[in-house]
């Protein structure tokens, strides 16, 4: 597995988790003072969630997860706040795994 696949992911996991932060902190702000929208931060939070789901789900084929753990880290992206505890443990145990592909040169 290469770098750039842990790197998508963990980008990624911050952004979608950060974004989880405010669409929930303006769902509060909606229904609990009526203040507020959240049509524009629910579609950008959608989407970054879509590509999150992408992400993981390539770092998890590519790091041949089993389907109960490709769950488990396809809901931290639901929950607030569990991201910024899942990201972590899922980083250490793929950084395992990523090899180093750099080109061999010859000497002469």
């Amino acid at each position: 597995m290469k770098q750039n696949v842990l790197t998508r992911y963990r980008v990624m996991a911050y952004v979608t988790a950060v974004w989880l932060l405010v669409f929930t902190a303006a769902i509060i702000a909606k229904y609990g003072f009526g203040t507020g929208d959240t049509m524009l931060i629910s579609q950008i939070h959608g989407v970054l969630f879509i590509v999150y789901v992408v992400f993981a789900f390539d770092l998890g084929s590519k790091a041949k997860w089993p389907f109960g753990k490709l769950l488990w880290v396809l809901a931290a992206g639901c929950i607030p706040f569990a991201s910024f505890f899942v990201e972590p443990k899922v980083s250490r145990e793929a950084r395992a795994l990523v090899t180093d592909s750099a080109p061999v040169t010859a000497e002469a």
